[in-house]
């Protein structure tokens, strides 16, 4: 039985985020994923000028031969002697170099596969 006098509550309402926190959520997602790309472009970028030079012969005594091959050495580090180096005269093909470009460039799609996989974007958001 019903007692007229108990008070009816209304139905609790399926709570939703606010609409700042969820575009915060998406500036942030968005955000890293730029920054990923932006640094994933840098070590590209490195990699492929230790590998241009490297194939091209370039002179281990030049002050910039020395800078990008010491700001490269510990990111092909990992790789080297997964397959040989070739030498040819002065040419160096370093296949560590090509390896770490790729497996690098795998990474940083995977990570920002993962965000995307936790909290979906669509284009719609991005335009707003």
């Amino acid at each position: 039985m019903n007692d007229v006098n108990t008070p009816q509550t209304a139905p609790a309402l399926a709570q939703e985020e606010q609409p700042q926190k969820v575009f915060e959520k998406k500036k942030t997602i968005i955000r890293a994923n730029q920054i990923i790309w932006y640094i994933v472009g840098l070590v590209e970028v490195l990699l492929v000028f230790r590998f241009v030079m490297k194939i091209l012969g370039a002179s281990q005594s030049s002050s910039f031969t020395n800078i990008i091959y010491s700001i490269t050495t510990p990111l092909t580090q990992p790789f080297t002697g997964i397959l040989g180096v070739y030498t040819f005269g002065n040419s160096i093909f370093d296949w560590s170099t090509v390896i770490a470009g790729i497996v690098y460039l795998c990474v940083a799609w995977g990570l920002v596969y993962f965000f995307e996989l936790i909290y979906p974007i669509s284009t719609k958001d991005v335009e707003k």
